[in-house]
């Protein structure tokens, strides 16, 4: 398995907009794409002189206790060549991965989430 780069990084917010104003305002990001699903809105952002440098942020729709389950950082994304092929390598190792691969709402990606050592929720994309 090769990971090719930190894919991004997810950041838990309370106002999309009001993020995504202060993302490009005051650090030069520009906004990449946005989405709507049922549960959350997405915006995924980037520098705006390094364009493979991507933040994700994430605004809970539903009426959740305490949407920053996974702390204010919600994931962290790296991406792969061949994400079955990944996902074998690291099942062989005793990875376990709680769901299957699937195709990113927002993205369009192949994907799949699982945890690390500590917990963390990490994040597996091929595009």
């Amino acid at each position: 398995m090769v990971i090719k780069k930190i894919e991004h990084t997810a950041i838990i917010v309370k106002n999309l907009e009001e993020s995504i104003e202060f993302y490009e305002k005051f650090l030069n990001f520009k906004v990449r794409t946005t989405v709507n699903t049922d549960k959350r809105k997405l915006g995924f952002l980037y520098v705006q002189n390094q364009p493979n440098v991507e933040i994700e942020l994430i605004e809970e729709l539903t009426d959740i206790k305490n949407p920053a389950t996974n702390g204010v950082v919600d994931h962290l994304a790296f991406a792969v060549d061949n994400l079955e092929k990944t996902i074998e390598e690291l099942e062989s190792k005793g990875i376990e991965f709680p769901e299957p691969p699937r195709i990113s709402a927002a993205s369009g990606d192949k994907t799949i989430f699982f945890n690390g050592l500590n917990g963390e929720l990490l994040q597996l994309i091929e595009r």
